[in-house]
């Protein structure tokens, strides 16, 4: 083989196929052990406190941890993906949190506990970034908007049944049951996906055009792509010769975020990524708070918990079906919106009936804008860099959770709820605003003509491009 194989546009002409599902499948196990260690907290903290294994001090060690394991490893499965492959760290970050909860389950004290959680933060972390990007390099532009609304799928039922199984292992097995569970899944998870193909678009960033070709006939023939010769558009890049000497191609720094071509793409993927997890956070971290300070009960009803789970399933199955007819850049724009006037309105709902059909509402455009801001901040770097610059957003996202209880209480004590409403509110209409002035629909156009792959240089200029 000694020509350029052109992946990105011949994987995006593909037909979806049993590739792609297979690989939807296996992505979205590992979302859904991510989801479900990560929101047993709660109750795994609690059943602590009532046995005596931890204080109040130690569970918020143990939060604080696991924020920090979070964006370690964000930036971990960066370097990491870009340096030495997609599906290596795609194994790793999985076989991490699955190893490490298996003896987080054997934990004698909670100090230990605690290092532990840490470590399988560190796994957590990079599972979300990886996760995100696979749909990114192998699903076709236009189905990805589905594909990312199925990810966000098993991500609310990883949620939801986190919390229900709670109810019931916690009392049977005690805390123990939980870390089991999230350890045997993940690694079942990790070895049904060990067959997973390198990604074709990284291969040939690197200059291994013969196993990019490689991968992607394997894939032209999982999707039922029979005809002879793939037909796709004319490629801006000539026919080249490989040599020794491009088997290795030339390694970009991280620095490159930051420089001239690139930072306004960055700055968006920050706005984005900073947004949607604070936001997701805020809604339904503080809210129940929020509405136990004015006296409602409501808020810890079986109802109003109901409300939360299910809005983080139905969100992402709206988008399933409706992201790819109306774009990345306009559904963002939407959900976004509609996060920003029902979180406004939300508080001041005082009928038990209509604090769960509003409540139900903004979890699922939240949860939406959560799907698909982690989704598409992938799109905005080129295939060389794609996961760091993705891998950075969430990094910075995740340190901003970690102040931002701190953030919170301080709205909450100046201005009160209104307060806090008014900043949620006011962050998605600047991030709405940006994406609507930016004017990239990662839906319409290639990777390569959004972001290309070459001289960072060369990064074209105007309102087709946030460089």
């Amino acid at each position: 083989m000694n020509t350029h194989v052109n992946a990105g546009l011949r994987l995006d002409n593909l037909p979806i196929g049993k590739f792609h599902r297979r690989l939807a499948l296996l992505v979205g196990l590992g979302m859904f052990f991510d989801s479900f260690d990560n929101t047993l907290s709660g109750g795994v903290l609690a059943s602590m406190l009532d046995t005596g294994f931890s204080t109040l001090g130690l569970n918020s060690l143990f939060l604080s941890v696991t924020f920090a394991g979070l964006a370690i490893g964000a930036a971990f499965a960066g370097w990491l993906s870009d340096r030495v492959g997609r599906a290596f760290a795609f194994q790793f970050s999985l076989a991490l949190f699955g190893v490490f909860a298996l003896c987080a389950a054997m934990a004698p004290s909670m100090p230990v506990l605690i290092a532990l959680r840490g470590a399988m933060s560190i796994g957590l972390g990079a599972e979300y970034v990886i996760c995100y990007g696979m749909i990114t390099e192998f699903i076709p532009r236009g189905h990805r908007g589905r594909y990312l609304g199925l990810l966000g799928i098993f991500a609310g039922l990883g949620v939801s049944l986190s919390s229900l199984l709670g109810w019931v292992v916690i009392p049977a097995w005690s805390w123990r049951g939980m870390f089991v569970i999230g350890g045997v899944g993940s690694l079942i998870a990790w070895w049904m996906r060990r067959g997973m193909p390198e990604s074709p678009r990284w291969l040939e960033s690197r200059g291994r055009y013969e196993d990019a070709e490689a991968v992607i006939q394997r894939i032209r023939w999982e999707s039922g792509d029979s005809s002879q010769n793939q037909q796709v558009s004319p490629s801006p890049v000539a026919p080249q010769t490989v040599s020794a000497a491009d088997e290795k191609a030339e390694w970009v720094p991280i620095t490159v975020l930051f420089s001239r071509p690139v930072i306004r793409r960055t700055l968006m993927a920050l706005a984005l990524t900073i947004t949607c997890l604070f936001g997701s956070y805020a809604v339904t971290g503080w809210m129940p708070t929020f509405f136990v300070k004015q006296g409602m009960t409501v808020s810890k009803s079986l109802g109003f918990n109901a409300a939360i789970m299910s809005g983080y399933v139905a969100g992402p199955l709206l988008c399933a079906f409706i992201v790819d007819r109306l774009g990345r850049r306009r559904s963002i724009m939407m959900f976004g919106t509609l996060s920003a006037i029902f979180a406004g309105i939300y508080p001041f709902m005082k009928v038990p009936a209509l604090v769960i059909a509003v409540g139900f509402v903004l979890v699922a455009t939240v949860a939406s804008f959560l799907t698909l801001g982690l989704g598409t901040t992938p799109e905005f770097f080129p295939t060389a860099f794609r996961f760091r610059g993705g891998g950075f957003a969430q990094t910075i996202g995740r340190i901003g959770l970690i102040f931002s209880p701190f953030i919170v209480l301080w709205l909450f004590s100046s201005a009160g709820v209104v307060g806090v409403i008014l900043a949620v509110s006011g962050m998605y209409v600047v991030v709405t605003l940006l994406n609507a002035v930016a004017g990239v629909d990662t839906s319409r156009e290639a990777l390569e003509q959004i972001a290309p792959i070459g001289d960072t240089d060369d990064v074209p200029e105007g309102p087709r491009a946030i460089a």
